[in-house]
């Protein structure tokens, strides 16, 4: 594979507080939805969209489970060998960090390995290939101000480029959602490090798009259809039988790893 090519990296280093006891035995990412590891529904959007170059970041505790999750798969296994969520990296610090020991200076795809969405990735790509050396954000309308609250919210102008980019906002000035899908352009993948040596925070990944956009073009794609952002318990039910769904498998009232 040649430089400037497309990889992808799927964000798996983080310790899921909000779903223990489950996630302490068990990353978030292993955990099943639609009886299959969530993360494997990322793996197949990423194989649809034709990239093939896949790595994927996790911590120390759990590096031995991704490991063997991965056998067979071609997914490249980084470990930033962290243990606690008191010492991690962040996951912009961890998207640095498989930069370095992959030597990945490319076109990049970044998606959290807890993002769960209908939409073809080929088609985002498509999307951001067409803005010509931008990069691009995948976005969700999702309607309601008060629930636009909860989210990183984004203010775009006519030709959907970023115009502002707020983190959790009290009084929203949109309903546009960013969702944990980055396409970063090679030359603005390599700010990352500029980044982090300002002293800016390593964690939350929509924090380095809130840098970029004043610096660089970045688009929003504005994607139809399901989304799941799985991050605490009632989340993670519903993306669970709507996957079981989708596989024809019975709804369930409680969440279980069997």
């Amino acid at each position: 594979m040649g430089r400037g090519d497309l990889k992808a990296l799927i964000l798996a280093a983080g310790y899921a507080t909000r779903l223990r006891p489950l996630t302490d035995s068990v990353p978030k990412q292993l955990l099943p939805v639609g009886g299959r590891p969530m993360v494997d529904w990322i793996l197949d959007k990423i194989r649809e969209a034709g990239i093939d170059d896949v790595h994927l970041v996790t911590n120390g505790r759990f590096a031995p489970l991704f490991v063997r999750w991965a056998d067979g798969k071609d997914v490249h296994v980084h470990d930033d060998r962290t243990t606690s969520n008191d010492d991690r990296l962040g996951a912009i610090g961890d998207i640095r960090f498989v930069q370095g020991q992959a030597d990945i200076d490319d076109d990049l795809l970044v998606i959290a390995g807890d993002n769960l969405f209908d939409y073809a990735l080929a088609d985002y790509s498509a999307f951001w290939r067409s803005k010509d050396g931008a990069s691009a954000l995948a976005v969700h309308d999702v309607g309601d101000r008060i629930l636009a609250r909860k989210y990183g919210i984004v203010s775009v102008d006519e030709d959907d480029r970023i115009v502002d980019f707020v983190e959790k906002p009290q009084d929203p000035v949109s309903t546009l959602a960013a969702t944990a899908t980055y396409l970063y352009a090679r030359a603005h993948a390599r700010l990352l490090p500029a980044y982090l040596d300002e002293g800016n925070p390593p964690d939350q990944p929509g924090n380095y798009v809130a840098w970029l956009h004043k610096r660089e073009p970045v688009y929003a794609y504005r994607f139809e259809g399901g989304w799941y952002d799985i991050g605490d318990p009632d989340q993670l039910l519903a993306a669970d039988n709507r996957m079981r769904k989708r596989a024809g498998l019975p709804a369930r009232d409680t969440y279980s790893l069997d």
